[in-house]
């Protein structure tokens, strides 16, 4: 580490501290208010820019990245319209507990409160949404405030914090050192914890484990397989976080999120014990706060997350452990296998999982369960899969199996539009991993213009679009709700040629409207030397594994 005293504008202390991080890359729209960061860049070949085209793309973006990477995600974006397009991407950053930094060019500090062109008060705009809202306003104190940034971003919940940066102050020339990079300071699970887990797992009779939230890695999730496997525990995912157990292994029995396995969540429900391993314990992962009483559970509740304010938020746990979770997964690991007689039970929740994702029969000339086998059997174990937010993301989700660490990308905020950038995110971090998105014809028309993004930077990966021509979602809520009254949610006829749309930027596009075509398809992507988008024509009537259109509206 330097430690620099020379003078430096405030953008080039900036980008010094973004190498002293280990910041390899960074995502953004430019804009007019932070030109002097983007000049200070030319001088920082380690750090690659990254243009998008909208600053929703972008945000989602830096957050896939931290996600694959272990590291946080950097985003600038400019003032006013550019930090509230990129205010999705924050979203899923503070749900997602994803350690996330973004950079936003503010007004110069003396139109400030004036309402100044497209002025701000991001304080009080993010000040929910964020850990913190560092406004830099002094450029001697650069160093500090991006370094107290990263630290926030990392340690404990991770998260991201919103760096407001004023045009006139980043010009303006800084005395000060560099700060030193960012680790987070954890809270590694203590000799008292893993003993007393390890006695209430055997003395239980029918105990579940739920792995979730951020902080792991492939080291630790390794060694908890083989102790939940050793120890023939049942193991279930929360939402989102299908990839911390491998689903081929007898301890998964399943995720819990929406459309969850009905077997699976009364075994929770009929658990006399519960070891929640890094989940938050939210809304989707707890079936809106159905699955264990409030405030007091009826099952013994261990809950383990490195947050102690979370702890007990809204269920008050009968052993609360504030540690990172593949820390203390790696030491209950350590301590070898814990016999129990729960056996018995494990096999058949197992059985139920195998059951639940059986294929099925869909209306129609695409079958999507033949599809995702067909996938599984091809595509590399190392595949990364990202999604955004729709019913056609049920057919990843429920058939697909996950089968190593770091392959499943996606928003647990429940956001549209992120497989698309996530794809992006997930092939810059590991470049020869493949890469597969799935996207509905709704949810990629949010985002499907960074696809120019991946065009400029030559990326291999591959986009799975299913086109039904509507909002899937929001018309099976609709017609639960509102039967027979179509409303908003038709996309057909004013969806795009998406194939022409794919041809337009560069891309490969390839439409498939039978079950058999999708071999040759993906073949064909898989021989292209850039991006490519498989268009998947599902009818209508298949709007969700287990029920038709028809049988929603109650027309059969």
């Amino acid at each position: 580490m330097s430690l620099q005293t020379a003078p430096r504008t405030a953008a080039r202390v900036l980008v010094d501290q973004l190498v002293i991080q280990g910041i390899d890359r960074v995502f953004c729209v430019p804009g007019e208010s932070f030109l002097a960061v983007l000049d200070a860049l030319v001088d920082s070949p380690e750090i690659e820019l990254v243009t998008c085209r909208h600053e929703g793309g972008a945000a989602m973006m830096a957050e896939a990245y931290a996600k694959v990477t272990g590291r946080p995600g950097v985003v600038f974006c400019s003032r006013g319209p550019g930090a509230t397009n990129a205010s999705s991407g924050l979203h899923v950053a503070f749900q997602d507990s994803t350690p996330f930094l973004m950079f936003i060019g503010q007004n110069p500090r003396d139109v400030m409160t004036r309402e100044g062109f497209q002025e701000v008060d991001y304080r009080r705009m993010f000040g929910t949404q964020a850990k913190a809202v560092l406004q830099l306003d002094d450029a001697e104190r650069t160093s500090e405030f991006v370094t107290r940034a990263f630290q926030l971003a990392l340690s404990g919940r991770p998260g991201p914090v919103v760096i407001p940066l004023p045009e006139d102050m980043l010009t303006d020339t800084a005395d000060c050192i560099d700060g030193k990079r960012a680790t987070a300071a954890l809270s590694g699970p203590t000799t008292e914890h893993i003993n007393a887990v390890r006695a209430r797992i055997a003395a239980a009779k029918r105990p579940v484990v739920m792995l979730g939230g951020s902080g792991w890695t492939a080291g630790a999730v390794r060694d908890f397989r083989a102790f939940a496997e050793a120890s023939d525990l049942p193991v279930c995912a929360s939402f989102r976080r299908q990839d911390l157990l491998d689903n081929q292994s007898p301890s998964y029995i399943g995720e819990i999120g929406l459309g969850a396995n009905p077997a699976l969540l009364n075994t929770v429900k009929t658990a006399d014990l519960l070891v929640v391993l890094g989940a938050r314990l939210g809304e989707i992962g707890t079936m809106s706060y159905t699955i264990m009483e409030c405030p007091v559970p009826t099952q013994e509740l261990i809950h383990i997350y490195p947050d102690p304010d979370e702890l007990g938020h809204v269920y008050q746990p009968d052993l609360a452990v504030v540690s990172n979770a593949g820390a203390f997964a790696q030491a209950l690991a350590a301590g070898g296998p814990i016999s129990g007689s729960w056996g018995e039970m494990r096999a058949r929740c197992r059985a139920d999982f195998t059951a639940w994702t059986a294929p099925k029969t869909s209306p129609g000339a695409i079958q999507m369960c033949e599809i995702m086998a067909w996938i599984d059997a091809h595509a590399p174990e190392d595949t990364i899969y990202t999604n955004g937010a729709g019913n056609f993301s049920v057919w990843l989700h429920r058939f697909h199996r996950y089968r190593q660490f770091g392959t499943q990308v996606a928003p647990i905020c429940g956001s549209m539009g992120y497989g698309v950038p996530a794809a992006l995110a997930a092939k810059f971090a590991r470049p020869d991993a493949p890469v597969i998105c799935i996207a509905g014809d709704g949810d990629f028309q949010m985002t499907g213009s960074e696809l120019a993004t991946a065009v400029a930077h030559k990326l291999k990966l591959k986009i799975i679009l299913l086109n039904n021509g509507m909002l899937a979602t929001i018309r099976m809520h609709q017609e639960k709700h509102f039967p027979g009254r179509l409303s908003g949610t038709q996309l057909e006829a004013g969806n795009p040629d998406f194939v022409a749309f794919a041809k337009a930027y560069g891309a490969l596009g390839v439409r498939v409207s039978e079950t058999s075509e999708f071999a040759q398809a993906f073949t064909q992507a898989d021989a292209f030397d850039g991006p490519s988008l498989i268009e998947v024509m599902i009818d209508p009537e298949a709007i969700s594994p287990n029920v038709t259109l028809s049988e929603l509206s109650g027309a059969s």
